[in-house]
C-alpha cells in the first residue's frame, strides 16, 4: 500500500469565520469546491459538520458527467480546525483515500489555512495530481472570498482573476 502526504498554505484576505463558513456552508462550499471545467451545485452538497458527520459534493461538468466527492468529518473545532476523511482510510480496499486536516488561523490582515493531505492507496504522481487539484480549488476559494469581501464593502481583496460566474 503506497502513502503519500503534503501540506499547502494559504494567506486568505478574509476574517476566519468567512473561510470556516466557505468550508462549512453549502452555499460558499458550492462556489469553490471543484476544478473549473466543474460545477457544484449547491443542491448537490451536504455537508454535515460534526464529528462523524458526512461530507459529500457531486462534480457535474459537460455533458452530465458527475463525479461525487464524500467522506466522514472526524474532528470539527470551528471555526479554527476541520478534520476529515476523502473516502475511508480505515478500509480503502484498492481506491485512494486520505485524511484531510484544514486549521484556520486568524491575522490582523486575514487569514492562513494550512491543509494538509495524508492519503493512502496513493503514490506519489496521484499525490502530486491531488495536490495540483486542491490549489486550483483554493484559487477558486481566494476568488469567492474576494467576491464576499467586495460585496460587504471591504477593499481588503488581493485577487487579481476576475470571479467565475
Amino acid at each position: 500500500m503506497n502513502t503519500a502526504e503534503y501540506e499547502i498554505v494559504r494567506h486568505f484576505a478574509a476574517r476566519r469565520a468567512q473561510v470556516y463558513d466557505a468550508w462549512t456552508r453549502p452555499e460558499h462550499f458550492a462556489r469553490w469546491f471543484g476544478p473549473r471545467v466543474f460545477t457544484t451545485p449547491a443542491d448537490r452538497v451536504v455537508l454535515e459538520v460534526r464529528p462523524g458527520g458526512s461530507w459529500r459534493a457531486t462534480l457535474v461538468g459537460e455533458e452530465g458527467f458527475e463525479v461525487t466527492l464524500e467522506g466522514v468529518y472526524r474532528k470539527v473545532a470551528g471555526p479554527g480546525r476541520l478534520v476529515f476523511t476523502t473516502g475511508d482510510p480505515d478500509n480503502p480496499g484498492d481506491g485512494p483515500a486520505s485524511v484531510v486536516t484544514v486549521s484556520l488561523e486568524e491575522h490582523q490582515d486575514g487569514t492562513t489555512m494550512r491543509f494538509h493531505q495524508a492519503g493512502v492507496n496513493t503514490d506519489a504522481e496521484h499525490a502530486e495530481q491531488a495536490r495540483a487539484g486542491w490549489l486550483e480549488f483554493f484559487d477558486r476559494l481566494a476568488e469567492h472570498l474576494a467576491v464576499q469581501g467586495a460585496s460587504a464593502g471591504s477593499t481588503s481583496s488581493k485577487v487579481s482573476s476576475p470571479p467565475r460566474a
